[in-house]
């Protein structure tokens, strides 16, 4: 379970994340990442986008909770204050729990790396 003070809620949040963040797209999911050097005590914060297009609610809903716990995993290797916004593709409804995990740590590695 991802930490209440490690999940983005404000829809501020999200939008910055997506729009100033930078991005590394895989095959299942896109990953908007947003260093915040001005804000290193907060703890690094993410939230998650699957909509319709994903598939029916148990599909979403399936989608979400597999991207959660592959990010509650990966909370340590995020920049302090950082926030991450993880959105889902609609080829994510078909893809297993190994290949989210393949895809976010690709992703991640992209983002991670120099700047």
């Amino acid at each position: 379970m991802l930490p209440a003070s490690n999940r983005l809620r404000r829809s501020d949040d999200f939008r910055r994340a997506v729009r100033s963040g930078r991005r590394a797209g895989r095959r299942a999911v896109v990953v908007h990442l947003l260093r915040r050097d001005e804000a290193p005590a907060d703890p690094a914060r993410v939230g998650f986008v699957v909509n319709k297009a994903v598939g029916n609610a148990v599909l979403r809903n399936r989608v979400h909770r597999r991207l959660r716990a592959v990010m509650t995993a990966r909370l340590p290797e995020l920049p302090a204050g950082s926030l991450t916004v993880v959105r889902a593709l609609p080829s994510s409804a078909s893809a297993s729990y190994d290949e989210l995990v393949a895809d976010v740590d690709g992703a991640l590695s992209r983002l991670l790396g120099p700047r």
